[in-house]
């Protein structure tokens, strides 16, 4: 399970040789202790290599710092439940210093914050114990805003510890309905007419023994984290208020992200990441345990882990490694996720371990039998690219490979699927989008200050030129955004989903270290034992950013599909734009490169596609799930009433069960795959029930679904399919 998002868009090495002529290290006092001469070196490293290899460094100003400044007190306090109005006040003077601090490489501002941090902390672990003595009632009127965003902060600390009540009793409240749920319903083999059913008020009780237990964990990771790791977060306030995806990545935080880039995974095969204190699942990793068991969605928020039939634990408030921890386990024992969906729903999901599979990641196709004739479908979980070998597997000449056997098979369509396809190789997106265009530029690729480098399909002929459609989601980022983008510019195929990610710049990871070691600045003012024992770790930097061929940038806009179809999530921001600090939208001069002769006809196939949407109660649950969310994100205000929660809660219930009971009713899709495929996939069991839960998964898909008939639109449109003449 990863904590990062990927970035695997491969660029040349930035020539940084000459970066660590330009470090010059301040120190306001021989008898600073070495662990803050240690901060002020990561501090300035980080610094310079910003100023010096960032696409587009902010201005280190009064803007920057008040970034920084509310960007830590969010990251420390969003739930405002540790910091006073008092705290703050105190704190105020430095907002539109933090730019100066930075330039003389103090750490004045850290050190305040860190000290008062750790003043709260131990208030706030007085008020939990004090607050869970006395039982709670819900049959009040009162309610708790749960975005951080909107609450202020307490005045004082009797307002502070009015905040914790009224928290850890909506804490509370959301277990005992549990408890009382589960009271409802007989454990297996259990006689309910015999059963002694337990009072309101001892589950009351046992509802807060258990949030007891939690926030005695909660603190207690609080306590453990020290104060190197909190520097870290403060250095990242900086980084990431430069641009989303610049982080500086101390040594153990390196290792974890040279995991992610190689693909290895343990446990469920679930990447989780932490949003405002919330353990929330970023994506499900093709062929894991996750994926084939299905329920698992990016998304769901994890509240509870089990371990088989074993009591789970309530891992709200923990740290994502100690979640890992529990998380993760032997191959082929069970573990349960219990899981809060964005509508507000729960749900309890049983998973058995296992490993992820390197195959599971490639591509492969599948044949839809539709009424107009049977119809490619390609699944693309990532642009792979293996450079570690000679013939190392690519997602271009992999894809190539399918769109032959579609071929073979006698298609009279094509569907690319890049939903949830977080981006890879720069040089298969220029391969790929060759498949099937004849020849011209696909992507336009710049480095601060220079002029734009176009990479181009140079090979002519063309693959396949049949109707193709592209389906992309919010999940959809980089390169994958740049394939859509050139098949939507040469009006190629036809776009279909929801808007994608919009994440348009190239990071690369430089080592700090290195750079030091080039110039070795500290010897003779610090001594080296500062740092020779103890590295201090890498910035992922943005150095580059990605255009169309139509001039207009990927960063922030993503790619507006051609069809947008129902999303449960399009009434909040998504992605890039959802981050303040995301770079810019903006545009460079068009490249050269010509549409093709027969275009798609996008209005009429948007117009055909209006008319099913309207007709279908499944995208109409899709909208008033969407409507929901959209309305929780603006209010986020929950009853603590037990009667008026029940009724929220049994209300978005409602909407999943109903969605359920409509994907039973549906009509399947018909799926076979290519005769090619049959015989690794009959190999052995495993890979036959592999296959039998893709096919499975697909058969349901009302996205594809509607896919496919936009993809009969496009054949009925065109009189004469061309497949085109061989392989590229």
């Amino acid at each position: 399970m990863l904590r990062f998002m990927k970035n695997k868009i491969l660029i040349p090495l930035l020539i940084l040789g000459a970066l660590a002529t330009f470090f010059s290290f301040r120190y306001s006092s021989a008898s600073e202790t070495d662990a803050e001469k240690r901060k002020q070196v990561v501090l300035e490293t980080v610094m310079s290599a910003i100023r010096h290899a960032h696409f587009a460094p902010r201005a280190i100003d009064d803007s920057l710092s008040t970034k920084v400044y509310h960007k830590i007190l969010e990251n420390l306090d969003y739930d405002k439940k540790f910091f006073t109005k008092q705290d703050i006040d105190q704190l105020a003077g430095y907002e539109y210093k933090i730019d100066d601090q930075i330039k003389e490489g103090s750490v004045e501002f850290f050190e305040q914050l860190s000290a008062l941090f750790t003043k709260r902390i131990n208030n706030a672990e007085g008020y939990y114990k004090e607050i869970l003595d006395k039982p709670f009632t819900f049959t009040g009127n009162d309610s708790i805003q749960l975005n951080g965003d909107k609450l202020a902060y307490a005045a004082n600390e009797g307002q502070l510890k009015e905040r914790w009540t009224q928290y850890l009793k909506y804490r509370v409240l959301a277990k005992y309905v549990d408890l009382k749920k589960e009271q409802e319903k007989p454990a297996d083999g259990e006689d309910k007419s015999v059963a002694k059913a337990k009072t309101e008020a001892e589950l009351e009780k046992e509802a807060r023994e258990s949030v007891r237990k939690n926030q005695v964990n909660y603190f207690k990771r609080l306590n453990k984290i020290n104060e190197n790791e909190r520097f870290t977060l403060y250095v990242n306030s900086i980084t990431t208020s430069q641009d989303p995806h610049t982080d500086y990545l101390p040594p153990r935080d390196k290792q974890r992200f040279d995991e992610a880039m190689s693909g290895t995974f343990f446990g469920i095969g679930a990447q989780l990441k932490d949003e405002d204190g919330k353990i929330k699942v970023a994506a499900i990793i093709t062929g894991s345990p996750s994926w084939k068991q299905g329920d698992l969605k990016a998304g769901d928020e994890i509240i509870k882990v089990g371990q088989g039939k074993e009591e789970p634990v309530d891992v709200q408030g923990y740290d994502i490694d100690d979640a890992v921890q529990i998380i993760r386990g032997k191959k082929g024992t069970e573990v349960r996720l219990t899981v809060k969906r964005v509508d507000g729903s729960t749900k309890e999901i049983p998973i058995i371990r296992g490993e992820v599979m390197l195959e599971e990641v490639f591509a492969k196709s599948a044949i839809i039998q539709s009424p107009k004739g049977p119809i490619g479908y390609i699944y693309l979980p990532e642009f792979y690219a293996d450079f570690q070998h000679i013939n190392g597997r690519r997602s271009g000449e992999d894809v190539a490979i399918e769109v032959q056997k579609l071929k073979s098979a006698g298609v009279a369509g094509i569907i690319l699927d890049l939903r949830n396809n977080g981006g890879g190789s720069l040089n298969d997106v220029v391969d790929m989008a060759g498949l099937f265009i004849d020849k011209g530029p696909i992507v336009q690729v710049k480095t601060s200050g220079a002029v734009a480098e176009t990479l181009a399909d140079k090979s002519p002929g063309v693959l396949y030129d049949g109707p193709l459609a592209v389906m992309v989601n919010q999940n959809s980022a980089s390169a994958s955004e740049i394939m859509a983008a050139a098949m939507q510019d040469y009006k190629r195929g036809i776009v279909v989903g929801a808007p994608t990610f919009g994440k348009g710049t190239v990071q690369r990871v430089l080592s700090l270290d290195e750079m030091l070691n080039r110039s070795n600045p500290l010897s003779a003012v610090t001594g080296d034992h500062i740092l020779n024992d103890s590295p201090i770790g890498h910035l992922k930097i943005t150095v580059q950013k990605f255009y169309r061929v139509n001039g207009g940038s990927t960063q922030l806009k993503g790619v507006i599909p051609d069809i947008i179809l129902p999303d449960p999530y399009q009434g909040i921001e998504m992605g890039e734009r959802r981050n303040e600090s995301a770079l810019k939208w903006d545009e460079i001069p068009a490249a050269s490169y010509r549409p093709v002769t027969n275009p798609v006809n996008a209005a009429e196939l948007k117009a055909l596609s209006k008319i099913r949407i309207e007709a279908n109660p499944a995208f109409g649950l899709i909208a008033e799930s969407a409507q929901r969310i959209e309305d929780r994100e603006k209010h986020n205000v929950y009853p603590l009433n037990e009667v008026a929660y029940r009724k929220a809660i049994d209300e978005a219930n409602a909407t999943s069960k109903k969605m359920e009971e409509l994907e039973k009713k549906a009509k399947l899709l018909t799926i076979v795959n290519a005769k090619e495929d049959l015989p690794n996939i009959k190999r052995d069991s495993s890979s036959i029930a592999k296959n039998a839960e893709w096919i499975k998964n697909l058969q349901k898909d009302i996205y594809l679904s509607e896919t496919v008939n936009i993809v009969n639109d496009m054949m009925k449109s065109q009189s004469r399919v061309n497949l085109g003449t061989g392989m590229k």
